[in-house]
């Protein structure tokens, strides 16, 4: 199957995977967010303001509150759990067949899921990947996964994973903002069939003052991050924006009604200096 390319004209347009399952093209991201109300009511919150995608992982530790907040918005009928798509991820410590095998289990139980519909390996550590890429085979044959991919994975990486891999990965999910364009990987990932989907899109807010994106917000009359948003749904990347604040979930989901030139999209791609504000994938020491 081939990837979609059209672009998005609402929060609830979907891309197909090249194993033909389709995700929402805008998620919520909960990295750094903590177990408690906060989280499950910033997820009530999205639901309610159309987003069907919640990206979450092992490591973030708040899997439980993901969990109770699918439970509540299922329960009260805002959404059934076929419309929502649901990310995890298996941590570090977790990578080795039968310890990512159990680690599914565990996230599942937390989330009280029978079924994720994206699982991702979050770090390419150095002589543990292939063997955990092995078990999400496993449980995607078996049915227990819709989607199986990757996070953080360079070129290289996806090259040796690909050496002996069955499936490939549906998924890269990466670091991507516009000091990050990541446009050899994108081209790489794109001949290969795998979206690419971009974490951390607005870089932690450290772009909120760059001069070239108040111009254009400015032109727009949209917020820098709507324009960074819709700069990367227009490069055909998924995003993920994290925001537990109501107001900025609606505000991050009201980028479909309007358009960057090609002009202005090559002026925020110029912004790029490969620099990251997260680890350097080739630079594991957790």
């Amino acid at each position: 199957m081939t990837q979609s390319t059209a672009i998005p004209a609402a929060i609830q347009d979907k891309m197909q995977l090249h194993n033909g399952v389709s995700m929402p093209w805008l998620g919520l991201g909960v990295f750094k967010v903590e177990e408690g109300e906060a989280l499950v009511q910033a997820i009530r919150s999205a639901v309610k303001h159309g987003y069907r995608s919640i990206d979450t992982a092992a490591i973030y530790a708040n899997e439980s509150s993901v969990g109770q907040a699918i439970k509540e918005v299922i329960e009260e009928g805002l959404v059934t759990r076929g419309e929502l798509f649901i990310t995890s991820k298996v941590w570090n410590a977790d990578l080795g067949y039968e310890e990512t095998l159990a680690a599914y289990e565990a996230s599942l139980d937390k989330l009280g899921l029978k079924q994720l519909d994206l699982y991702l390996i979050h770090w390419p550590v150095a002589g543990k990947y292939k063997e955990a890429w092995r078990a999400l085979e496993t449980l995607y044959k078996q049915g227990r996964v819709r989607a199986i991919g990757v996070s953080n994975f360079q070129i290289h990486h996806l090259e040796e994973l690909m050496q002996d891999a069955e499936i490939k990965p549906v998924i890269n999910q990466v670091e991507m903002h516009p000091k990050l364009t990541q446009i050899e990987l994108q081209q790489f990932c794109a001949s290969h069939g795998i979206q690419l989907e971009s974490w951390s899109p607005l870089m932690q807010g450290q772009l909120l003052d760059h001069p070239v994106l108040q111009n254009i917000a400015g032109a727009h009359g949209r917020s820098i991050a709507q324009i960074i948003l819709r700069w990367n749904l227009q490069r055909g990347i998924v995003t993920i924006p994290k925001s537990i604040t109501e107001s900025r979930i609606i505000e991050n989901g009201t980028i479909f009604d309007f358009s960057l030139s090609a002009q202005e999209m090559e002026q925020i791609s110029g912004i790029n200096e490969n620099v990251r504000v997260g680890p350097d994938p080739d630079h594991i020491d957790f």
